[in-house]
């Protein structure tokens, strides 16, 4: 099990605590652009791990001992596993429609999937049916109405259990 805390800053900052079922914790701070972005992410990647069951995406990584710096260069730990990769397209997916305001079917979400996995090599991932996408988007949804409703100095807490 992992306790996810992002807590709003009074100041406009933003941070991120992972704390393990055996008591060890990982976190990071952002600030100014990334104070706005990276909540959204992170409770995206929350939404999108528990709709499909992904146990070794984003947060199930953390749980199993990675650092939130063994996410980026140098890759400390090597690349991340196929369905946290699979994790990081949709979520970068969501993102851009968030960014953008146009929403995009199934379709083309498997599209990117297959095409991302092609070029690494591997097989696409189960294709993803647009009531998947819509629940993704009804749950990213209450997260971020959550978040919104964080007063600053408050946290928001979500569990995350991988299966």
């Amino acid at each position: 099990m992992l306790t996810i805390r992002i807590k709003k800053q009074l100041d406009g900052r933003a941070s991120l605590t992972c704390t393990r079922s055996d008591g060890t914790v990982t976190w990071q701070r952002q600030e100014g652009v990334q104070a706005a972005f990276f909540p959204r992410h992170d409770l995206t990647h929350y939404a999108v791990e528990t709709m499909l069951s992904h146990c070794d995406g984003f947060y199930g990584l953390v749980a199993a001992g990675w650092d939130l710096s063994d996410f980026g260069a140098p890759w400390p730990r090597g690349k991340i596993p196929p369905e946290a990769d699979s994790s990081e397209a949709i979520v970068g997916f969501l993102d851009i429609e968030r960014a953008s305001g146009a929403l995009a079917g199934a379709d083309q979400l498997n599209a990117l999937l297959a095409q991302r996995c092609a070029e690494r090599g591997r097989a696409a991932p189960v294709p993803i049916s647009d009531e998947e996408l819509q629940q993704i988007r009804r749950k990213r949804g209450e997260l971020f109405a959550q978040w919104e409703s964080v007063p600053p100095g408050g946290t928001l807490e979500l569990t995350f259990e991988p299966k």
